[in-house]
């Protein structure tokens, strides 16, 4: 069975090692082929065999592990069953074929179908089409809640809980630090010094200890149950161990000592400040998606009996001719029925100008209508509209993991239990030095505390969310965060001509006929024109489109035969007739005969092809292929970014070098047939190269999956789209310096994170653990560092890795 990828929101995780203990169950169960946990997103991509396990189960080992999913229920009445094997059926059909089912229950008596869902993967209206396509009629509700208002939902859930929990905290944990310090400094009266005092303390601690810090608990003993070790298991030490120290000493006052409940308090509500701000700031990583999911109209306008009739956007299907008046928004992907407008598509391709629409023309889901009014039949909904397939292919690549993390996600591994060890050696050492327990605790403690994983296991997935997402945003699609990577080493740019340096649609601007039996022009037209009838190459379709042009009459061919990147072949009225590239007739003396002819014409940038029938050469055709309007500005950035830049096309050397120059082109490779592409970039690759591919053909798909990075031209063909790394929206040549420059500064940005995450945990451990304690110039509060103040630095750590990465959004839309 075909293997399926689905991304799964989960909630629950606290640091990067609940990220790794997700991973490790689920590579666990049978089917699973590839897992990749998204700490910083907070999701799961999970590719499996649908025929070994199915998502209900793979939801079942993340919540045995002791994590959640976003999960929807969904309740529909079903119509057209007829006995208990029709509510089979269609359990089936759901429950057993949709991906991203969890459970589905049919019962026949209410004629009602119950599905639990992940609403990130499928939709009710993905669930009607499967009911429809099994036999049977489901009613959708009016509106429904949709997989964005869930996530957001969530996120803001989370963010109000942290909030109440720290603001709770700091009712309690405020007034106990003044109260302790100023009866340390001795600032009020010796009352403070009763017994009472310190059971007043203990009142104000506890509350903080075990509602504020029950969430390390909990997550803590999750961790240790999936056989590892996190975040939550050193802030629930660290802080116990001052608290029920301090307990000890209430209860058996002849122990002696001082109290510690306002650092087990400040501690826990300062870290779980830095967790509520983390939430704050993360959030804000994914913005990208919640601005595309936000294009997205809740309702359409359909025609049902010549009348405008509103439904909600679930409810648009295939067929329906969809009506949107001036200054809306167009619902679902069509092509033009009436009516006739300009459509900014800005927010999709990152183009500014509208783009003029007409009948027949294809109007893209989430664009926005100008002045016109137009009717449209739906063509592709739901999850096939090229929206939501940008959405998907967005939450894929912020899903993915970069290689650049592999190092971050090993030191993650142990980092917890090396810290554990570390405090215990450190606890031991100046016990053993000093003589002095509570010297060596509060050390302990610090080093438990200072200590921050999080900031390891942020400092990719934050700065990639964040770098795919400006790219979104200018129509520059990465499919993973390996491209993103990959793509910040390319030093050689080639691209293909047609369709990516030139428009892509040829036009004929000479026929030259050079035989007695061929004298017009006309004739030669007609006979080239009814050969390249059977053709699907772009110069055939301009040759057929220019004769259809001067209304000829063009005979069917026969016995068509394509010669890949030299000609074609095929019998017309009897005689065989070939129309191709004169390197193809190298027998013909009439081709040297008109040798000059030829280059004259190929040094004006034109593509020549010479007719010739039953070995008779008739005449000669030339086209042309213009240059987009930005092919010289986006070669010269690619300059500026000290890339070298290669020309690549099936047109002869000296057609090649008269484009080439007029975009200051100096490295061509010239008459390369289809097959030969990819063998062009291996050849480059040999030489040391790193080469990024950019096409838009058929043709293209093997050289852009043979190159380090391939570039599709987003007007480009489905098989050039679906073999790229990187696709380009918007369908202009300047998307590859954006894309190379959005993949440099987000490296830069998750070399700068992993670099502070590593410098702050290498530097502040040893002053955690007392090591400034062996030289007498260093300030005394880092001699002993209090754990206030190491609960301080571990909490604004995490948050300054996230607002690093944050500032790729300013960057980037410069």
């Amino acid at each position: 069975m075909t293997e399926q990828t689905i991304t799964i929101p989960i909630t629950g995780m606290t640091c990067a090692n609940c990220a790794m203990n997700i991973e490790r169950s689920l590579k666990k169960v049978d089917g699973v082929r590839e897992v990749s946990v998204n700490f910083a997103a907070e999701k799961a991509q999970v590719r499996y065999d649908p025929g070994k396990v199915q998502a209900g189960e793979l939801i079942q080992r993340i919540q045995a592990a002791g994590y959640d999913v976003l999960k929807n229920r969904g309740d529909f009445p079903i119509t057209g069953m007829t006995c208990a094997n029709c509510a089979a059926n269609i359990e089936r059909a759901v429950g057993k074929k949709l991906p991203g089912v969890i459970h589905a229950s049919v019962n026949f008596a209410t004629e009602r179908l119950s599905v639990e869902y992940i609403p990130s993967v499928i939709g009710p209206d993905d669930i009607a089409a499967a009911v429809k396509k099994a036999g049977y009629t489901i009613i959708l509700p009016e509106g429904s809640d949709e997989e964005e208002d869930l996530e957001k939902k969530a996120r803001d859930a989370e963010i109000r809980n942290q909030t109440q929990k720290f603001l709770i905290g700091a009712v309690f944990a405020v007034p106990l630090f003044l109260m302790s310090m100023a009866r340390d400094f001795s600032l009020i009266g010796m009352w403070s010094h009763e017994a009472w005092v310190n059971w007043l303390f203990f009142a104000l601690a506890t509350p903080v200890q075990f509602y504020t810090g029950w969430d390390y608990y909990e997550g803590g003993i999750k961790s240790l149950r999936n056989g590892s070790a996190n975040m939550d298991v050193l802030v629930a030490m660290g802080s116990s161990v001052a608290y029920f120290y301090s307990v000890a000493i209430l209860i058996l006052p002849d122990l002696g000592g001082h109290v510690y409940f306002e650092t087990s308090a400040v501690i826990i509500t300062l870290i779980k400040l830095g967790k509520m701000l983390e939430s704050r700031t993360k959030g804000k990583t994914g913005g990208a998606i919640r601005k595309l999911i936000g294009l997205r109209p809740k309702i359409a306008v359909i025609m049902v009996d010549e009348k405008e009739t509103e439904i909600p956007l679930a409810r648009v299907s295939v067929g329906d001719t969809v009506v949107v008046r001036p200054g809306e928004r167009i619902p679902v992907d069509g092509v033009v029925l009436s009516g006739a407008t300009s459509v900014d598509e800005s927010m999709l391709t990152g183009e500014p100008l509208p783009v003029d629409k007409a009948v027949d023309d294809k109007v893209t889901g989430g664009t926005i209508n100008g002045e016109g009014r137009i009717l449209f039949q739906a063509m592709r909904v739901g999850k096939d509209t090229a929206l939501s397939q940008i959405i998907r292919m967005v939450q894929e690549a912020q899903g993915s993991k970069a290689p650049i993390q592999a190092l971050a996600d090993q030191v993650a591994a142990v980092f917890v239990p090396a810290v554990m060890v570390i405090a215990l050696i450190t606890f031991a050492s100046w016990w053993y030095v000093q003589g002095d327990f509570l010297p060596a605790m509060i050390r302990l403690t610090a080093v438990l505390l200072i200590a921050c994983p999080c900031a390891l296991g942020l400092a990719t997935p934050t700065a990639i969310m964040a770098g795919t997402g400006i790219g979104a945003e200018k129509g520059i699609l990465f499919k993973n965060s390996q491209a993103l990577e990959t793509a910040t080493k390319l030093d050689t740019i080639v691209l293909d001509k047609t369709g990516t340096i030139t428009m892509g649609k040829p036009v004929v601007t000479d026929v030259v006929p050079l035989s007695e039996k061929c004298r017009s022009g006309t004739e030669l037209l007609r006979l080239a024109a009814s050969v390249e009838k059977g053709s699907e190459h772009p110069v055939g379709k301009a040759v057929v489109q220019y004769a259809e042009e001067q209304g000829l009459a063009l005979t069917e061919p026969s016995d068509f035969k394509a010669s890949g990147g030299l000609g074609v072949y095929a019998r017309i009225e009897g005689a065989g007739v070939r129309i191709g590239n004169p390197s193809w007739f190298p027998a013909l003396t009439d081709i040297e005969a008109v040798a000059g002819q030829i280059r004259e014409l190929e040094n004006q940038g034109k593509t020549v092809m010479a007719v010739m029938q039953e070995e008779e050469l008739f005449g000669l055709i030339a086209v042309s292929d213009s240059l987009k309007p930005d092919s010289g500005k986006a070669v010269q950035r690619l300059f500026d970014l000290n890339l070298k830049v290669v020309m690549l096309t099936g047109d002869n050397q000296q057609t090649a070098e008269a484009i080439a120059e007029r975009v200051n082109i100096r490295d061509i490779i010239a008459g390369v047939r289809p097959d030969q592409k990819s063998t062009a970039i291996k050849d480059l690759q040999k030489n040391g190269q790193m080469v990024g591919m950019v096409g838009d053909g058929i043709n293209d798909a093997p050289a852009l999956a043979q190159a380090d990075a391939g570039f599709a031209i987003g007007t480009g063909t489905d098989v050039a789209i679906e073999t790229a790394d990187v696709i380009l929206a918007g369908g202009s040549l300047t998307g590859v310096s954006d894309a190379i420059l959005i993949s440099r500064r987000t490296m830069r940005t998750i070399r700068q994170n992993l670099f502070f995450a590593f410098i702050y945990n290498l530097v502040l451990i040893p002053v955690a653990a007392g090591v400034p304690a062996l030289f007498d110039a260093v300030p005394g509060f880092l001699r002993e560092l209090h754990p206030i103040l190491a609960a301080l630095a571990m909490a604004c750590s995490s948050i300054s890795v996230v607002a690093n990465s944050l500032r790729l959004y300013n960057v980037g839309r410069k």
